[in-house]
């Protein structure tokens, strides 16, 4: 293998996008957005970025917010234990280093909610240190440069293609060689076995191109069966005046903290049944007969739920233990709604 270095550094001097975080890239500009990007597409986070940092423009600001109102910053993108670890993290820069992440690989290793991966993203990246940025895109174009089939989520794979990554990167721009493998592999070396070969300023040394095998790698272990669980949502209207009825997920596990329409887990009520689980957690259910809405899904990584979505208006009452009455402004303007409750979101709203 010829030193990958200069052509690639080459194609990405002419072919780079012009990213907000790119463009500005302290190490806190950095955190924030590989955080994001973790579950959600450049372009779709784009916007959640910029409006992030508008409210949050130091780390200072983010370990100081009042965590509700960061739930709502990070609504849409999901997995709201990155926004509270990362929270968790500033507060510990912010007694430990002053409000400034530390120019050390271990030492961002250390703070919650900081991998390997995005530990070398803002130590390359922020602070042009030599370190390993190794995502998805890079192990895609690391299987198909040495013709590997090794599967690429075996943590023994993963050490062998960082390794491989760290032979070629230039002490002189380190930051650039991992964003430009990021790049290459989001532009060019695509997935599900479409890489755009003719584009590639590596086709010239890529092993799976010459093998014809560049199409089929990488490979993966089989996944493992997702469970799957069914939920059902009541969305709960208040007689008179109208307010919907939220509940407060637990603060430990899946979405913790949250707020939700009441939901109960691990059956699909029927109408009959709703009354009864609402007495259940200490609202009176009235009279009223509950109205049917469609049925959803949503997939986490390792469950998938399988919704069942009931309507109902209930006496005017004071709410129970662990809810809130809201008014459909408070949804839009202060509670974050998970997106496992996406597809009754305009059913919450309606007047």
């Amino acid at each position: 293998m010829e030193n990958i270095a200069p052509a690639l550094l080459a194609w990405f001097d002419a072919n780079r996008r012009s990213l907000p975080f790119r463009d500005d890239p302290t190490p806190y500009h950095v955190w924030v957005s590989e955080i994001m990007l973790q579950q959600t597409r450049v372009a779709a986070a784009l916007p959640y970025y910029e409006r992030f940092i508008r409210a949050l423009p130091d780390i200072p600001a983010l370990a100081a917010c009042e965590p509700q109102r960061l739930d709502k910053l990070w609504e849409g993108l999901g997995y709201y234990r990155r926004v509270r670890s990362m929270q968790k993290a500033a507060q510990l820069v912010c007694e430990q280093y002053g409000g400034q992440l530390p120019a050390d690989y271990d030492a961002l290793l250390a703070l919650p909610g900081i991998g390997p991966y995005t530990a070398g993203a803002i130590a390359s990246i922020g602070f042009g240190l030599p370190a390993p940025a190794v995502d998805g895109n890079v192990l895609r174009v690391f299987a198909r440069l040495y013709d590997d089939a090794g599967p690429i989520d075996d943590p023994a794979v993963k050490r062998l293609f960082t390794r491989r990554v760290m032979a070629w990167q230039p002490a002189g721009r380190p930051g650039d060689y991992n964003q430009a493998l990021m790049e290459l592999g989001a532009l060019v070396c695509l997935p599900g076995g479409a890489p755009l070969c003719a584009r590639c300023p590596l086709a010239g040394c890529c092993a799976g191109l010459r093998a014809g095998t560049a199409h089929a790698l990488p490979r993966k272990a089989p996944p493992k069966p997702r469970r799957v669980l069914p939920v059902t949502a009541v969305l709960v209207r208040e007689e008179g005046a109208g307010r919907r009825l939220l509940q407060q997920r637990p603060a430990s596990g899946l979405l913790a903290g949250l707020w939700q329409p009441p939901a109960f887990e691990g059956a699909a009520l029927d109408g009959q049944a709703v009354g009864a689980a609402l007495a259940s957690i200490g609202l009176d259910p009235g009279q009223a007969l509950p109205e049917a809405l469609p049925p959803a899904k949503h997939v986490f990584t390792h469950v998938e739920w399988q919704l069942t979505g009931w309507r109902v208006t209930v006496p005017a009452q004071p709410a129970p233990a662990g809810c809130v009455w809201a008014a459909p402004a408070d949804l839009e303007g202060r509670y974050a709604l998970p997106a496992a409750f996406a597809a009754y979101r305009k059913f919450l709203l309606e007047t």
